[in-house]
Protein backbone atom coordinates (compact mmCIF):
# COMPACT_ATOMS: atom_id res chain seq x y z
CA UNK A 1 0.00 0.00 0.00
CA UNK A 2 1.38 3.93 -0.62
CA UNK A 3 -0.42 5.26 2.35
CA UNK A 4 -2.57 7.48 -0.25
CA UNK A 5 -5.87 5.78 1.26
CA UNK A 6 -7.02 6.75 4.78
CA UNK A 7 -9.07 3.37 4.71
CA UNK A 8 -5.25 1.72 4.46
CA UNK A 9 -4.26 3.58 7.58
CA UNK A 10 -5.29 2.53 11.63
CA UNK A 11 -4.17 3.61 14.51
CA UNK A 12 -1.24 0.77 15.79
CA UNK A 13 -0.04 0.05 12.22
CA UNK A 14 3.05 0.35 11.83
CA UNK A 15 4.39 2.52 8.66
CA UNK A 16 6.73 4.37 6.73
CA UNK A 17 6.32 8.40 6.42
CA UNK A 18 8.39 11.27 5.65
CA UNK A 19 8.62 14.17 7.54
CA UNK A 20 8.30 17.96 5.99
CA UNK A 21 12.16 18.16 6.51
CA UNK A 22 13.12 15.49 4.66
CA UNK A 23 10.93 15.53 1.55
CA UNK A 24 13.73 17.06 -0.81
CA UNK A 25 15.72 13.52 0.11
CA UNK A 26 13.05 11.11 0.62
CA UNK A 27 14.22 9.97 3.53
CA UNK A 28 11.82 7.30 5.36
CA UNK A 29 10.98 7.54 8.90
CA UNK A 30 9.04 3.99 10.52
CA UNK A 31 6.87 4.19 13.70
CA UNK A 32 3.22 3.34 14.95
CA UNK A 33 0.22 5.49 13.90
CA UNK A 34 -0.73 7.08 17.01
CA UNK A 35 -3.37 9.58 15.51
CA UNK A 36 -4.58 9.99 11.58
CA UNK A 37 -4.28 14.04 10.93
CA UNK A 38 -6.16 13.98 7.22
CA UNK A 39 -9.65 13.85 7.23
CA UNK A 40 -10.09 13.53 3.30
CA UNK A 41 -10.67 9.39 2.36
CA UNK A 42 -7.48 10.23 0.24
CA UNK A 43 -4.42 12.44 -0.40
CA UNK A 44 -2.00 12.26 -3.41
CA UNK A 45 0.83 13.06 -1.12
CA UNK A 46 -0.07 10.71 1.39
CA UNK A 47 -1.90 10.37 4.64
CA UNK A 48 -0.68 12.74 7.53
CA UNK A 49 -0.11 10.85 10.28
CA UNK A 50 1.10 11.36 14.51
CA UNK A 51 3.78 8.69 14.81
CA UNK A 52 4.07 7.34 19.02
CA UNK A 53 7.30 8.90 19.13
CA UNK A 54 5.60 12.42 18.37
CA UNK A 55 6.83 12.41 14.94
CA UNK A 56 4.21 14.35 12.07
CA UNK A 57 4.88 12.96 8.32
CA UNK A 58 3.16 11.59 5.53
CA UNK A 59 2.55 7.76 5.16
CA UNK A 60 4.80 6.37 2.24
CA UNK A 61 4.57 2.48 3.00
CA UNK A 62 2.32 1.06 5.01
Amino acid sequence: MDGTKRSDITIGAKVFVVQKQDQRTGKLTEGVVKRILTNSPQHPHGIKVMLESGIVGRVKKA
